[in-house]
């Protein structure tokens, strides 16, 4: 399925993310969605869902709470959120847009299969509609400016709203930590893998139990074509297709093959 172009101007929009209904880059995008449409809706999680993935909740009932005119928080995951807006806040008319973000924080090569921003996205692209996750580069000593989405991101979707919409695609939108003066162009880059893997951390805690905590990637860079990475790490805003069908082409006649 193939959708033509958008008309923001009569188009609903619902603003999601995963760092939580009271994020500063949750009220960076939805300031950013009002300039693109009079109809924006936000269902947001309770509570901080980073790097929950695409993960459901299965086990307990889901309960929203309304904050005001369109305006919900839902105790679950970034998937919960989008499942239970469009099937049921917005149940008269779902949304024509998903917006995911603004991400405190890259969601870069690998942190696409990791990021709750990124999931809220695929959801609403399993819903059949078009969704774009955003997020923002820290800074090295972890501040955060929203500034160059802020002068950035409702253009990049006027943009991407006028592009004929492939069932099961999403956009990926990550911003450097620059001014937006020193904003290095946009470009559109495949996703990358850093050079370096993940590092762990061993400790040991007050009862004098050892313990292993999860760190930060030893690497920012990657060695990849045109990878998101690259664009970020020399100043650009990278934007990237992503799609939902996880089929690797090449193997199928090989597998065929052996299989045969």
């Amino acid at each position: 399925m193939t959708n033509g172009s958008l008309d923001l101007t009569g188009a609903r929009i619902l603003v999601t993310n995963d760092d939580g209904i009271h994020a500063p880059g949750l009220a960076a995008l939805e300031s950013i969605a009002r300039e693109l449409s009079d109809d924006v809706w936000v269902a947001a999680p309770e509570s901080e869902q980073s790097a929950t993935s695409h993960s459901l909740t299965l086990r307990r009932p889901l309960r929203s709470r309304k904050l005001g005119d369109k305006r919900y928080s839902i105790d679950g995951t970034p998937t919960d959120c989008v499942l239970v807006a469009m099937k049921r806040l917005m149940e008269d008319r779902p949304a024509d847009l998903v917006l995911s973000g603004i991400n405190h924080g890259a969601n870069l090569g690998e942190d696409v299969t990791y990021s709750g921003t990124v999931a809220a996205a695929m959801e609403a692209a399993l819903l059949g509609t078009r969704a774009i996750a955003f997020s923002q580069v820290r800074s090295k000593d972890e501040r955060i400016s929203w500034d160059v989405p802020k002068r950035f991101a409702a253009d990049i979707v006027r943009r991407l709203a006028t592009m004929a919409w492939t069932s099961e695609l999403l956009i990926n939108v990550n911003f450097p930590s620059v001014t937006p003066d020193e904003v290095a162009g946009i470009r559109v880059c495949r996703q990358g893998r850093r050079d370096l893997g993940t590092d762990l951390v061993d400790g040991v805690d007050p009862s004098g139990r050892p313990y292993v905590w999860v760190g930060q990637f030893l690497s920012q860079s990657s060695s990849g074509e045109n990878a998101d990475l690259t664009a970020i790490e020399e100043g650009a805003i990278s934007i990237t297709p992503l799609h939902l069908d996880l089929t690797h082409e090449k193997s199928m006649q090989p597998l065929s093959d052996l299989f045969a």
